[in-house]
């Protein structure tokens, strides 16, 4: 009250409109290597470190296929990286017999053009969410949530080098290990 009086409240961040597009489709799919998703986030180390994470998720299993780890910002050389590390972990050194969706948001290391004719090229078909419609890439956001949940909110991060090798741990963990809800 009495900060309102001398007008030293913030403004309040204006309200976005809902989205008027239905949420109606499954992100899910019943079998494995039919879509993958990708997306990305970052997290602080002890030091002030930054890193930025990229990973690829399979949308049936949720295995996450691949993921790298840098300290500059989200471009499409990493997506790309991440691309290749999937499908090799996938298929080793063959391409998939049918394209594979590769579901992601709107960020522009996903809708570069050497991103999307790279992407096709491995036998990958680009796909992207509706703008300002995170639910629509959910497997990916929730795979973010859990992530930073159960392991980087507890994992020694002092520096970039230690956090990066202890979210390789992670990812290992997450594979084997971590239940999946939708799995059953």
């Amino acid at each position: 009250r009495i900060m309102r009086q001398n007008a030293l409240l913030l403004e309040r961040k204006p309200a976005v409109p809902p989205s008027k597009r239905a949420h109606t489709g499954r992100v899910a799919v019943k079998e494995s290597n039919q879509r993958w998703c990708s997306d990305g986030f970052e997290f602080c180390c002890d030091n002030g470190e930054r890193l930025r994470v990229t990973f690829a998720l399979d949308c049936c299993d949720r295995e996450a296929l691949h993921w790298a780890v840098t300290t500059g910002g989200f471009n499409s050389e990493t997506v790309q990286d991440v691309m290749l590390g999937a499908v090799e972990r996938r298929f080793g050194n063959d391409l998939p017999s049918s394209p594979v969706e590769w579901l992601t948001d709107n960020g522009s290391c996903y809708r570069a053009n050497e991103t999307r004719q790279f992407a096709r090229m491995l036998g990958l078909e680009p796909k992207n969410t509706a703008v300002r419609s995170p639910e629509s890439n959910g497997i990916a956001e929730s795979f973010v949530k859990t992530i930073k949940r159960d392991y980087i909110s507890i994992m020694p991060k002092p520096d970039g080098l230690t956090a990066a090798k202890n979210l390789a741990e992670a990812f290992e963990h997450y594979n084997e290990w971590h239940p999946h809800s939708a799995l059953g």
